[in-house]
């Protein structure tokens, strides 16, 4: 602006003057926000690594030495079949002295797990001694999912739930959503949440509710496998439990189904997305792959006197129990044909499918004392 100008209308210049001051604190303020909320954002995604362990197909087990192969294998394999009969998990003896437990699913793995341990411990590995240890493994389920969801609370560091959620919260161990399983998603996630919340300055009660928000956020999956509906699901659940609102309200929000309603609920949600969306957090060939299973296996037991259907061998080998009082031996192979008819129609799967029946008749007696 030229002297004469400023001689003119010196309010004018003062006005521009100003105006560009203020753009120019407001680009520098607006490129130390970004750069902040970066510096946040890396800082707490650092802070979300976590050690806890998922095995998403397969999961291996340590031999005491060589001498025990031969137990779990069995004279002609008889040990292996029971076992694999018993628990619906393959197994297999590796190079070394290591065991494979390979299922889809994850619970049935953990209970051939920790049957396989007893049994190891205990020394007697017979077909009927399998069978009554993996019985007894499957009634202290309820133990099994308790120990898993104290594991999952510690991580998060939160020590006071009621046994009730807890016992829920143990489920996420075996809950895989886009292959993702839900106990390491959560548990990166209230990492993730807790230091994001430490870095905006929020009071120790807030930060204890993005805890808890955190923890709590997908717990609807484990109640439902219905994906669009979990979320009012878990908020609906956790009424039940006298938590804070703000905390059932960051559940009810973390899929942006209503607006934001608290810092705690925003916070809920950048980190379930920092989370679930890092470069391989997530992929969604290993919810096909077990939907895929799991429908081989109620086309199996969906037909009358067939008490269980195990899909081996990713589904090329689906065996069926069936109930000897129900089907004779006469009846196997028409319901062996009738099970690779439906198959045929209705799975999905590549190659064949050999489809095998099992007819098991025990009869027992019991002589008179003396």
């Amino acid at each position: 602006m030229s002297a004469s100008a400023l001689q003119d209308d010196p309010s004018k210049y003062l006005a521009e003057d100003l105006a560009k001051r203020i753009e120019d604190t407001r680009q520098e303020y607006q490129a130390r926000a970004t750069e902040l909320a970066q510096e946040i954002l890396v800082d707490a995604m650092l802070h979300g690594a976590t050690d806890y362990v998922a095995e998403y197909t397969v999961s291996t087990l340590p031999l005491p030495n060589d001498s025990v192969k031969g137990s779990i294998i069995g004279q002609g394999g008889r040990n292996i079949a029971a076992f694999e009969r018993a628990t619906g998990v393959e197994i297999e003896i590796e190079e070394g002295n290591t065991v494979r437990l390979s299922s889809f699913d994850s619970l049935r793995r953990e209970i051939a797990r920790r049957s396989l341990e007893f049994l190891l411990k205990d020394a007697r590995i017979t077909p009927t001694r399998i069978e009554e240890v993996v019985t007894q493994t499957k009634k202290h389920l309820d133990t099994i999912l308790m120990d898993e969801g104290r594991k999952i609370c510690a991580a998060c560091g939160v020590y006071n739930l009621d046994p009730e959620l807890i016992y829920i919260i143990g489920k996420y161990r075996f809950r895989f959503s886009y292959g993702q399983n839900l106990g390491i998603h959560t548990i990166e996630e209230t990492k993730i949440g807790v230091q994001i919340a430490h870095e905006l300055g929020l009071s120790e009660e807030s930060i204890q509710h993005v805890r808890l928000g955190c923890l709590l956020h997908d717990i609807g999956k484990v109640v439902t496998d219905e994906e669009g509906t979990h979320v009012q699901l878990g908020a609906q659940l956790l009424k039940k439990y006298n938590l804070p609102d703000i905390v059932i309200n960051a559940v009810a929000e973390h899929h942006e189904d209503k607006s934001f309603s608290s810092d705690v609920s925003r916070i809920v949600w950048v980190a379930d997305a920092i989370s679930g969306s890092r470069p391989g957090a997530r992929y969604e060939s290993h919810d096909i792959y077990v939907q895929r299973l799991k429908k081989i296996e109620e086309i199996g037991i969906s037909f009358p006197g067939v008490a269980e259907t195990f899909a081996f061998q990713a589904g090329r080998d689906v065996r069926v129990i069936v109930k000897p009082e129900v089907v004779s031996d006469s009846e196997l192979t028409v319901l062996v044909a009738r099970i690779r008819e439906k198959l045929e129609k209705e799975a999905q799967y590549v190659g064949q499918i050999r489809v095998t029946a099992i007819r098991e008749l025990r009869a027992s007696d019991i002589t008179k004392a003396k």
